[in-house]
C-alpha cells in the first residue's frame, strides 16, 4: 500500500527525469511525479509498478503538491532557464513555509543565486544540484553537487546520499553491481554539501569544463596514434583498454576503448570512421572558459577545449581548406613503442595541468562569491557517478587531505614529481605533433601552462612597457613595492589611445 504522502516529489519526466526517479523508489522512498503532458506520466506510472519505494503520478501541479509530505522537497528536471523558471513560478503559489525546491538541471549558477535569493524572500528554500553521470548514473547511481541552505540539505541529505554512486572507502574505486530494484549498498556516497545559493550548480559547471578537456585531450591522443603510427582503430581500442588498468583508468578512457573497437553495424566498418567529425556542445564548457577571463583565472586548456569544438563544426570550410593549404608531410619513423608510452605520459600530464586549472579556478570563485569549498570532499564525489569518474581523483582527494589550503594541484610532491619525470616524453609527443602537423592544441596549451606556472619571470614586463608606451597604462617596478606605479613620459609626437 502506498503511503499517504511521498516522500519527495519529481516535475519532469524525460530521460533523466525517469532514471532519477526510478533511482529513488529503488532506495525505498516514495515519489510523486508530474510531467506537462499527462500521458507520460500515466505511461510512466503503468511501466514501473513495483518498486520498493512506490511512484506515484499526479496529473495537475495542484496534486502534486498536495501529494508531498511536509517539509515538501521538490526536484525540477525541466529544460535549463526560462522552462525552470515556468515551473518555478507555477509552484510558489502553493507552497509553504520551509519547502524546499531542487534543480537538478545543468542551471548556470548566477540563476541559480537569483532563484535560492528570490524564494528566501518568500520563506521558501531552495537548492542547486549538479547531477553529473548521464542517464545510466541518474538511473543507478550520480555524482550529485547540491547548493544551498545547510539546513534544507540536512532534509535532502538521507535520500540524496543513498541514491548517489558510492566507492570504496580504502582504494576509491566505484562500487559496481548497481541493478534495478537492486541498488549498491555500503561504500563511500558521491554527495556532500558543497555550499551556499549556486556553489553546486558551480561546481557541477567546473566539472562539465574539466570533462571537455578530458575529451579533447583522448581525441588528441587518438589523433596521435592514428596520424603518427598509423594504428587501426581495433589496434587503438587494445591500446586505451591496456592504458584504463593504470593510473588512467577513467570511465572516458574505458568507454573510449569500447568506442574503437566498436563495428559499425551497417557497413562492418570501424564504427569511429563513419562517424562525421563535428563535435556539439550545450555550453557549460564555455560558461567555464567565460568566467575564468570574467576573473582573471588561466584556465587555457578547457578553453582549447571549447574551440576544437568550434572548429570541428565548420567542416565545409576544413575540407575547402585541406585542399589548398598543405602541412609539413613528415612522417614518424621511430619507436612504435616508445611513442605509445611518450603519448600516454602526455596525456596523463596535460590531464593533471587542466584539472590543476579547474581547482584554481574553484578556488579563486570561493572568494569572488562567498563561499566555502571543500577542495578534497569535490574531488572525492568525482570518483565515482560522474563523467569524469577516474582512479586519478583519489590522488587529488589525497593532495587537499595533506595540504587543504593547497594553492595548485602542480605544487602537491606527487604532481610535481610525475610531472617532472614525465615532462621529457610530453614534450617529445607535442615536438613530434607540430613537426608531423597533427594538431594537439589542449596537449600544447596544457604545456604552455605548467611551462608558465614554474616561470620566476615571464615576459609580461615587455607588454606593461608596451602598454605604458601607446597608452600611458603605467607600469610596476622589480625595485619597488608592488602596488606602486610608474609612468616614462615617452618622446613620441603623436600615439593613438588605446584600451588595451
Amino acid at each position: 500500500m502506498p503511503k499517504a504522502l511521498s516522500d519527495i516529489g519529481l516535475i519532469g519526466l524525460a530521460v533523466m527525469g525517469q532514471n532519477l526517479a526510478l533511482n529513488i523508489a529503488d532506495h525505498g522512498f516514495q515519489i510523486s511525479v508530474f510531467n506537462r503532458t499527462t500521458e507520460k506520466t500515466d505511461k510512466f506510472v503503468a511501466e514501473n509498478p513495483s518498486t520498493p519505494g512506490g511512484v506515484v503520478g499526479t496529473q495537475t501541479i495542484q496534486e502534486f503538491v498536495a501529494s508531498l509530505a511536509k517539509p515538501r522537497k521538490m526536484v525540477i528536471l525541466v529544460q535549463a532557464g526560462k522552462a525552470t523558471d515556468a515551473v518555478i513560478d507555477s509552484l510558489v503559489p502553493l507552497l509553504e513555509p520551509g519547502d524546499i525546491v531542487i534543480d537538478g538541471g545543468n542551471a548556470l549558477w548566477t540563476d541559480t543565486i537569483r532563484r535560492e535569493k528570490a524564494l528566501r524572500e518568500k520563506n521558501l528554500r531552495f537548492i542547486g544540484s549538479g547531477v553529473s553521470g548521464g542517464e545510466e548514473g541518474a538511473r543507478f547511481g550520480p555524482s550529485l553537487m547540491p547548493g544551498g541552505e545547510f539546513a534544507a540539505w540536512l532534509e535532502l541529505k538521507p535520500i540524496w546520499e543513498a541514491i548517489a554512486a558510492k566507492v570504496d572507502a580504502k582504494t576509491g574505486k566505484p562500487i559496481p553491481g548497481a541493478a534495478p530494484g537492486k541498488p549498491v549498498t555500503g561504500g563511500v556516497p558521491c554527495t556532500t554539501y558543497i555550499g551556499a545559493n549556486g556553489a553546486g550548480h558551480y561546481v557541477k559547471m567546473v566539472h562539465n569544463g574539466i570533462e571537455y578537456g578530458d575529451m579533447q585531450m583522448i581525441c588528441e591522443a587518438y589523433a596521435l596514434l592514428k596520424g603518427l603510427l598509423g594504428l587501426k582503430p581495433a589496434e587503438m581500442g587494445a591500446i586505451f583498454t591496456e592504458w584504463n588498468t593504470g593510473i588512467l583508468d577513467s570511465f572516458l578512457i574505458e568507454i573510449t576503448a569500447d568506442i574503437l573497437k566498436q563495428k559499425d553495424p551497417v557497413t562492418k566498418k570501424p564504427f569511429v570512421d563513419i562517424v562525421l567529425d563535428t563535435a556539439g556542445q550545450k555550453g557549460t564548457g564555455k560558461w567555464t572558459s567565460t568566467n575564468a577571463l570574467d576573473m582573471g583565472v588561466p584556465a587555457p586548456t578547457v578553453a582549447e577545449a571549447v574551440f576544437a569544438r568550434c572548429i570541428s563544426a565548420i567542416k565545409e570550410e576544413r575540407v575547402a581548406a585541406s585542399k589548398i593549404l598543405k602541412g609539413p608531410g613528415k612522417k614518424y619513423r621511430g619507436s612504435r613503442k616508445a611513442l605509445l608510452a611518450a603519448i600516454h605520459d602526455a596525456l596523463y600530464c596535460s590531464k593533471i595541468c587542466s584539472y590543476a586549472q579547474g581547482f584554481q579556478l574553484m578556488r579563486t570563485a570561493q572568494q569572488e562569491f562567498g563561499w566555502t569549498l571543500n577542495f578534497g570532499e569535490i574531488a572525492q564525489i568525482w570518483r565515482g557517478g560522474c563523467i569524469i569518474r577516474a582512479a586519478f581523483l583519489q590522488k587529488i582527494t589525497e593532495a587537499y587531505a595533506r595540504k587543504p589550503d593547497l594553492a595548485n594541484l602542480l605544487l602537491d610532491p606527487y604532481f610535481a614529481k610525475t610531472v617532472r619525470q614525465a615532462q621529457i616524453n610530453w614534450r617529445k609527443v607535442i615536438s613530434l605533433a607540430v613537426e608531423c602537423g597533427v594538431p594537439a592544441p589542449t596537449f600544447s596549451s596544457a604545456l604552455a601552462y605548467y611551462d608558465s606556472y614554474r616561470s620566476a619571470r615571464l615576459p609580461a614586463n615587455l607588454l606593461q612597457a608596451q602598454r605604458d608606451y601607446f597608452g600611458a597604462h603605467t607600469y610596476e617596478r622589480t625595485d619597488q613595492p608592488r602596488g606602486k606605479f610608474f609612468h616614462i613620459d615617452w618622446p613620441q609626437p603623436s600615439r593613438p589611445q588605446s584600451a588595451v
